[in-house]
């Protein structure tokens, strides 16, 4: 196997994100009338906009639902983090030193819009660790969708088995495996379990697990 690309999510693998998020989601819900249990609101990580407003439309039996929950997150989001300095998940600075050593190209894939990826990774001095930020506003079709892999090896110029997706949510590694990248499960808000385990080829408990694995 000869790997050329890495590929990192960044809420819930690079930065301690998620669980931001989900407070979030599940307040806005509350705030707007649409409120969302623990396990509706893990779903909802890295999923293509169609797929959850589809989602939020089944739940509530309500088009407008998704629109008007997602708003009023991302209000909350802003001003999490004006009080909340991200942090980075352990390993984060150590792997991409490792890869970069190695001589491995790594990028970004990742289900935010480009302007808030670019700021978070700003935010935690990564901003120079990736050659590429390949996010959701380049593709029409989001995570768990292929697209977003398949569109990320076409602009690095690899091929799909030629990269490792690591990843630590469902909807990021059906995404990677379906566009035919090798994957690792970085667990985060969802454990690995039989669910996920189709999708995944190697599972760590932290980055600094995957560097002293041998396989990159």
């Amino acid at each position: 196997m000869k790997i050329k690309t890495v590929f990192f999510d960044i809420d819930g693998l690079l930065i301690d994100s998620e669980k931001a998020f989900n407070i979030c989601w599940r307040q806005a819900g509350e705030e707007t009338g649409y409120p969302l249990t623990l396990e509706q609101s893990y779903r909802l990580r890295s999923m293509d906009h169609k797929l959850a407003a589809a989602f939020f439309t089944e739940l509530f039996g309500d088009e407008k639902a998704y629109s008007a929950v997602r708003v009023r997150r991302q209000d909350l989001m802003k001003e999490y983090n004006r009080t909340h300095p991200l942090e980075l998940k352990k390993g984060a600075r150590e792997i991409l030193s490792y890869l970069k050593d190695k001589g491995y190209d790594t990028a970004v894939v990742t289900s935010s819009q480009k302007e808030r990826a670019r700021s978070y990774l700003s935010e935690v001095e990564l901003q120079d660790s990736f050659t590429k930020i390949i996010s959701a506003d380049l593709i029409s079709r989001g995570k768990p969708y292929p697209d977003i892999y398949l569109f990320a090896c076409e602009a690095q110029g690899v091929k799909a088995e030629e990269c490792i997706a690591i990843e630590d949510s469902p909807n990021g590694l059906k995404s990677a495996h379906d566009a035919g990248c090798h994957t690792i499960m970085i667990p985060d808000l969802t454990p690995y379990d039989e669910e996920v385990a189709p999708y995944v080829e190697w599972h760590f408990d932290s980055l600094f697990d995957v560097i002293g694995s041998g396989i990159l």
